[in-house]
């Protein structure tokens, strides 16, 4: 291969052109740069009077031209197609808009030198630093970046002088969106701070049975339950949206365990809403959602066993915790409520004597305050009035005859 200048001035006729690109077929010919080679186009187009030519001369002229600059067919018609339009063969100047540069290799080489001063520190404090470094220190190498943006201080730190010049350079991580605090709720003796939990009502032939929610407060032991279909998030937010309509008091906090049914986006919004704030239970801490997991065994496996039961009857389920079961264990039934001692070792004890059983609505408004917890509309005179309406024992003939019901309806499905 062969560089040289493009000077054909002794080429004058067409034939000269077809003779010289036959005995130079292993030979390349390049300009110093494009406006260079435009003009040589221009000069051959004019010398050999390209546009008056035949069509078997003008291809000899163009594969000549394809010769000498190494451009394609496609680049070439391009050229001439100029010649036409314009009368002449010119790079045309830019006409998009373009935005000066307002930070100069300079002022992205002090960024990187800040940078390593500060350790890798965050951008907000760098922002500050430089701010103050202009303003109160007179610095005038950082009259520029006193009035950088944040986000624009990522945007230079991605460029190759950046990276050139700072002493440690690590990609900025994607923050990573942790679904619920883990923690321990504490509610300091305040309603409001639920547990919840999934209950699966078995298997059959591969087919899967109803999902039970059961959400319990913490201090009250109030408890409401709704069942589901499944713990997708489009059966169990409406689920969950029903079971805190039927607290009495607002609520607090929401304590999952670590399932996806409970920490996904969807539930996420719901709790927002609502300014609920959400917790899961920790690593190695087993005990953390035991409160709902005794209620599951002593309510929600009392009342509808082990067995087998039909997603399709979701609904009945619902109706028979809205109706009987969760007034009964909310407003009639009484459950224990641990006193913890301390025993010689140090350990914490837990004691279940008889004046610590108490039912839930009683318990609540043994709060102090307690009005200033319940949702508008609610008063401690009707919470004491709905348990009055009818006696423990009576209500709870009504429950177990509901019970009765529903499992015929469900066995005869």
């Amino acid at each position: 291969m062969m560089n040289i200048h493009m000077n054909d001035d002794s080429i004058v006729s067409v034939s000269q052109l077809k003779e010289f690109a036959r005995l130079t077929d292993n030979i390349t010919f390049k300009s110093k740069n494009k406006k260079e080679t435009y003009q040589w186009v221009n000069d051959v187009l004019n010398k050999f009077s390209y546009l008056t030519e035949s069509k078997k001369n003008r291809s000899i002229i163009k594969k000549y031209i394809i010769h000498m600059t190494g451009y394609s067919h496609d680049n070439v018609d391009k050229l001439i197609a100029k010649k036409r339009k314009y009368g002449d063969v010119c790079l045309l100047k830019r006409t998009q808009h373009t935005f000066a540069r307002r930070y100069t290799p300079e002022d992205i080489t002090l960024l990187a030198e800040v940078n390593d001063s500060l350790l890798g520190q965050n951008a907000k404090a760098m922002k500050r630093m430089m701010k103050d470094q202009y303003e109160k220190f007179h610095d005038e190498r950082f009259k520029r970046l006193a009035n950088i943006s944040v986000s624009h201080i990522y945007n230079l730190k991605k460029t190759h002088i950046y990276k050139s010049k700072v002493l440690t350079y690590t990609k900025t991580n994607p923050t990573k969106v942790n679904i619920g605090i883990r923690k321990k709720p504490q509610p300091d003796g305040k309603p409001g701070y639920i547990r919840v939990d999934s209950v699966h009502q078995g298997d059959f032939n591969k087919n899967k049975g109803v999902y039970h929610i059961n959400l319990v407060d913490e201090v009250t032991q109030f408890e409401i339950m709704v069942s589901v279909e499944r713990i997708s998030e489009r059966y169990l937010i409406p689920a969950l949206a029903m079971a805190f309509d039927q607290f009495p008091f607002k609520i607090i906090n929401f304590h999952s365990d670590n399932g996806s049914e409970y920490l996904n986006r969807d539930v996420t919004h719901l709790l927002q809403k609502m300014f609920v704030t959400h917790t899961k239970s920790r690593a190695r801490k087993s005990q953390d959602n035991g409160l709902v997991e005794g209620k599951n065994a002593a309510i929600i496996r009392k009342y509808l066993g082990h067995t087998y039961i039909p997603q399709k009857c979701a609904e009945k389920i619902n109706t028979f915790y809205r109706d009987y079961l969760n007034d009964y264990v909310n407003y009639h039934r009484y459950s224990a409520f641990a006193r913890e001692k301390i025993d010689s070792k140090g350990k914490i004890k837990k004691d279940y004597s008889l004046e610590d059983y108490h039912i839930p609505v009683l318990k609540l408004l043994s709060i102090e305050n307690v009005e200033h917890y319940l949702k508008s509309g609610i008063t401690q005179e009707k919470l004491k009035a709905k348990m009055l309406e009818e006696s423990h024992f009576d209500v709870a003939q009504k429950v177990k005859k509901a019970r009765e019901k529903l499992f015929g309806e469900i066995n005869s499905r």
